[in-house]
């Protein structure tokens, strides 16, 4: 088990760009798969992106060529960096990790979620 901080939600206008960490103590990340996963009112949480110990990557179609999923081995630390965001991207968005993930975009697969940061998208 591993745990996660998340920061670098907030409040940004249609077009504009956000970074979101999420730091994780107690396990090296780089051994494990990492995703971000984000839940709007109302709706399911769904899969956004996966990076697993090689670095390969894994996106959803809604934010392929917008968003970027990366780790820093040194620090630990998984980001996702938010660029051209839209009204639709407004929701919670959860870091997760997991040590034995087959379908990274399955949010059962992961042993570890951070606590949830708010993104919103204003028009």
């Amino acid at each position: 088990q591993v745990q996660l901080v998340e920061s670098g939600g907030g409040l940004v206008q249609a077009g504009g760009s956000l970074r979101l960490s999420c730091a994780a103590s107690g396990r090296t990340l780089s051994s494990a798969a990492s995703g971000w996963f984000r839940q709007a009112p109302g709706k399911e949480r769904e899969f956004v992106a996966a990076i697993n110990w090689s670095g390969a990557t894994v996106y959803a179609d809604s934010v392929k060529g917008r968003f970027t999923i990366s780790r820093d081995n040194a620090k630990n630390t998984v980001y996702l960096q938010m660029n051209s965001l839209k009204p639709e991207d407004t929701a919670v968005y959860y870091c997760s990790a997991g040590f034995g993930v087959g379908n990274p975009r399955g949010e059962h697969e992961y042993d570890s979620w951070g606590q949830g940061t708010q993104v919103t998208v204003s028009s």
